[in-house]
């Protein structure tokens, strides 16, 4: 049987955070009502012109640049000529060429298991338009919803033959590229809305060929599932098709989420049919080098970057610090709790685990300063964290009744120790203390204390149990624990 290695190539699409669109000044937000944020110039209505927005240009810059490519320092917009509904200029204002695109030849690194990084390699990052959506109306037929039409996109496609070789690889590059649009502020990442659309680009060889076979398309891909997903779905349809003695099609693709299968959406266009030129209303662009360094010597220090740094320098595992640079504030929350002197691995815990929980249930962010003036800010500060650890580590407190303490921090803004004080939580560490609670729990518990002495080794959890609900979850666990093994054994 013929053993098949697929390639995937990746296009991205990023709806870039800007206050109004890419050359009018409608403004650009989600859903609403249709056609009410529109205009000549989205339209594409005879005589109006566009004007080029800058805040845009700059977000690619920085994308450009924190992908490692070239900056094309003098670059022109095209026209890319097709009709459809949802484009009513019957053109795209795009960016066409090997070294025209803003940024072109960079690359992004993707983790790789045992440690280290695969550097995929990206042709070009370019800066359009957005085009309308398509609708199916309640009452039958079809409509446009021209809102989203001149939305600067930012578009972001790897280099052929692509570098990615698997499904898996696929969506982790994916989850890093979003990671660092929505780091850098540019995208705010939020796939369900249609700000971030991948596309993968799919093909399959025999195993030894360097022949790269005939690709498809998947359209509009909307999820890191979806991509894993759609990539091992299409490389085992395709299988099928050369197994069969049949021609994979290049075509574009649409994808059921129901039925997690492909579909036929249209004949795949060539680059040719598009018929690019320059676009005459909007004259070329030119960086100066000075300009485009200070943009460089700006950028923060990115997530991948970041993830491995909290590895080498607190101790920190691949699966935790990933969890804290999924998103920037969290890392610079983490960052500034150890400042303040949280021990970095208790922190980490609290912050992936409670705190998360409870800033998911309340539907809060963390709040990073104190002074911050934000309802939808949690109460609980770096501060709070690093006060915790400290009580903690130092056995002032269990881990049972810190997490109470987090819990009241995090309703009133309290700090933990303040609390300890006002309360007398502090832990139980009083060695007779124990003795006399652990003595009285085996007097009263004799069933529990024979099955145990009988070889149920698993009974002493119960016992230890009730030791911490008689002292009021204040005693030192495994002191106790200790205590208890000894009297039982005794």
């Amino acid at each position: 049987m013929v053993r098949y290695l697929p390639s995937v190539g990746m296009e991205v699409h990023a709806e870039l955070k800007t206050r109004s669109k890419m050359f009018c000044r409608c403004p650009v937000a989600f859903g609403g009502e249709p056609n009410t944020r529109v205009c000549p110039v989205c339209l594409g209505l005879p005589g109006a012109l566009p004007v080029p927005n800058r805040a845009a240009v700059e977000m690619v810059v920085r994308t450009a640049l924190a992908l490692n490519c070239q900056i094309a320092y003098d670059s022109v917009f095209h026209r890319k000529n097709y009709f459809y509904p949802d484009l009513p200029k019957g053109y795209q204002v795009s960016q066409y060429g090997e070294t025209n695109p803003i940024g072109y030849q960079g690359w992004l690194g993707i983790p790789v298991k045992g440690g280290g990084t695969k550097r995929i390699a990206i042709r070009r990052v370019h800066l359009e338009e957005d085009t309308g959506k398509l609708m199916h109306l309640p009452s039958g037929g079809s409509g446009v919803d021209f809102n989203r039409a001149g939305v600067p996109l930012m578009e972001i496609v790897t280099e052929f033959p692509p570098d990615i070789e698997s499904a898996d690889e696929a969506r982790d590059y994916l989850v890093q590229l979003r990671s660092i649009l929505v780091w850098l502020g540019v995208c705010d990442g939020k796939m369900e809305e249609g700000s971030l659309r991948c596309e993968p680009n799919i093909s399959i060889r025999p195993e030894g060929s360097d022949r790269h076979g005939v690709k498809t398309e998947l359209k509009n891909l909307n999820s890191f599932r979806a991509v894993h997903q759609g990539v091992l779905f299409e490389v085992a349809r395709q299988s099928a098709v050369l197994d069969r003695g049949e021609r994979v099609v290049q075509e574009t693709r649409g994808w059921n989420e129901s039925t997690q299968t492909s579909f036929v959406m249209r004949t795949k266009e060539s680059e040719q049919d598009y018929r690019y030129f320059a676009c005459p209303d909007l004259a070329p662009m030119h960086f100066e080098k000075d300009w485009v360094e200070r943009q460089r010597s700006e950028l923060p220090e990115l997530p991948l970057a970041m993830q491995e740094r909290f590895q080498r320098q607190f101790g920190l595992n691949a699966e935790h610090s990933g969890l804290l640079v999924s998103d920037r504030d969290w890392a610079e929350f983490f960052e500034e709790s150890v400042r303040l002197g949280g021990d970095a691995q208790v922190v980490c815990n609290w912050m992936n685990a409670d705190f998360a929980k409870l800033l998911n249930e309340s539907g809060q962010r963390a709040r990073r300063d104190a002074q911050e003036d934000d309802s939808t800010a949690s109460l609980v500060t770096p501060a709070h964290l690093a006060d915790i650890s400290r009580l903690i580590l130092n056995g002032t407190v269990n881990s049972k009744v810190a997490k109470q303490l987090l819990g009241e921090a995090f309703a009133t803004g309290a700090m933990p120790s303040r609390l300890v004080e006002q309360r007398g939580l502090t832990q139980v560490s009083d060695a007779s203390l124990i003795q006399d609670a652990v003595a009285r729990v085996i007097e009263d518990n004799p069933g529990p204390v024979d099955q145990f002495r009988s070889g149920k080794e698993g009974v002493i959890g119960f016992l230890v149990g009730k030791v911490m609900r008689e002292t009021e979850g204040r005693a030192n666990p495994s002191l106790v624990q200790e205590e208890m093994r000894r009297q039982l054994e005794k």
